[in-house]
């Protein structure tokens, strides 16, 4: 654990309010230089995309981030904040540059592609004249960070006087602000006492406010968030893995989650059973992992990595089963409602997303398929044009035969199913998320399915909107 003194008696070389300078505007790269700049000090944000930084400058987000764009224009105006495309300018003004350019899945491989890493850490390293630190947010392979550290000794004219040090990011989409300024630790993976120190100085006040500094090298930074990213999609997949059982046996997995939780050496986060995760991290950095540890000799000791992406894969076309029998076996020319497109609420990100891969299958399986979400619509139509859009969810279920709920936004979960029964069809829905009360569902006469629970086979009372009155009928 690392304990900060007094910064500039210990190291005198230390800048105690470093000049910042982020490169990369994507999710990542935007939070950070925004929550940068709330924190006080000067930034400069740096990307190849002269729309992207016009955008940004302009403080507009490409992105859906609650919260952010109002931050961003509240730094923008401050001028805490400036966006660029010049890297000597970016090179010249930062004493401590962070990396934060994507690192996504190789094309035909399960290896991160860091082309983009090594690009953005030339580029800036060829204009580096000073004293300065590189810290590195990308999520890469272990042994990243000594090639890079090599390669910016040998091009920076600076050479040797430029640290490189790692400090991988924590962020939950739809927490990313609360997460970067209110996290829940810091990682610092450095070479040296004076980068140690001197990344410390970008966190003074985060760190004055107690948040726990775990001081390592490079090479166990970055093995943290892999590791973690890694025990999380275990955690999602090991539940879904006892919903499968419960699949095959009558068990309700739902229960079963709720009783797992109660014991503290388990706990109940992540363990929520459904149509499993997706986005621009778990899934690609999990097969990222164990590519990597295959190429170290390692690979038996993550094999079970490959389980689990096995798992998380099957849940998608299990959905499409149970969409599939609540049709009658075949989808050819059903109407269904596929309630949401993000890979997860409070996001605009299809990245991976399980909601549009399930509408997809729906879609190539002959459904009719409409879909409908909050804030992911503009990125579901022009990935999936093939796909039909609505405009609310009302439209979405109007006349389906099964609605689908994919993505667990607030906004599906306080929908009135009694309202939604009038809209429909047919009263079949699958609960994809576990988001909805199943039992008031089935009350107003709905035909409710999940993974991992039993059908109810039971006899309920519901309303009966053609003829006003109260019906007795078997939920199937």
């Amino acid at each position: 654990m690392y304990q900060p003194t007094s910064i500039a008696s210990a190291h005198p070389s230390v800048i105690e309010n470093p000049k910042i300078t982020v490169v990369g505007t994507g999710y990542l790269g935007a939070t950070h230089a925004v929550c940068m700049a709330l924190l006080g000090y000067d930034v400069i944000a740096l990307d190849v995309d002269q729309a992207k930084i016009d955008h940004l400058a302009a403080g507009n987000l490409p992105i859906f981030e609650p919260g952010l764009e109002d931050k961003l224009r509240e730094v923008l105006a401050a001028g805490k904040l400036r966006f660029t495309t010049d890297v000597k300018l970016a090179a010249g003004h930062g004493d401590v540059h962070f990396i934060c350019v994507g690192t996504p899945q190789a094309k035909g491989s399960d290896a991160a592609d860091l082309t983009y890493v090594d690009a953005a850490v030339t580029a800036l390293a060829r204009e580096l004249h000073r004293k300065c630190l590189i810290v590195g947010k990308s999520t890469v392979p272990i042994g990243t960070a000594a090639r890079l550290t090599a390669l910016v000794h040998a091009t920076a004219p600076a050479g040797s006087l430029v640290e490189l040090a790692w400090n991988p990011e924590f962020l939950r989409e739809g927490f990313a602000v609360m997460d970067t300024l209110e996290p829940d630790r810091l990682v610092f993976g450095t070479a040296s006492a004076w980068a140690r120190a001197q990344l410390a100085a970008c966190y003074t006040s985060i760190i004055a406010a107690g948040t726990p500094v775990v001081s390592t090298d490079l090479a166990t930074a970055e093995l943290v968030k892999v590791a973690a990213n890694s025990f999380l999609a275990t955690k999602i997949s090991y539940i879904n893995a006892m919903a499968e059982v419960c699949e095959a046996t009558g068990a309700d997995v739902s229960h079963l989650a709720d009783a797992l939780s109660y014991d503290n050496r388990i706990g109940g986060r992540f363990l929520k059973p459904g149509l499993g995760f997706g986005g621009g991290c778990l899934p690609k950095d999990i097969r990222a992992f164990a590519h990597r540890a295959q190429t170290l000799g390692v690979g038996q000791a993550v094999a079970f990595l490959r389980q689990v992406d096995g798992i998380n894969r099957r849940r998608r076309q299990r959905t499409v089963d149970l969409v599939t029998e609540l049709a009658g076996g075949d989808l050819l020319g059903v109407k269904v409602a596929c309630l949401g497109a993000a890979f997860k609420p409070n996001s605009d990100d299809i990245r991976d997303a399980p909601a549009l891969d399930v509408a997809r299958m729906l879609h190539e399986a002959g459904a009719l398929v409409t879909v409908y979400d909050p804030e992911a619509m503009t990125n579901a139509r022009r990935s999936y044009p093939d796909l039909s859009y609505a405009g609310s969810l009302e439209e979405a279920v109007t006349g389906a035969g099964v609605v689908a709920v994919l993505t667990e936004w607030d906004l599906f979960r306080a929908a009135d199913p009694y309202h939604l029964a009038t809209l429909v069809d047919s009263r079949c829905i699958v609960d994809g998320r576990h988001a909805l009360d199943a039992e008031r569902y089935r009350a107003a006469g709905w035909d409710y399915r999940a993974l991992g629970r039993p059908s109810h086979t039971g006899t309920v009372t519901f309303l009966d909107f053609e003829n006003n009155g109260l019906q007795a009928q078997n939920a199937g």
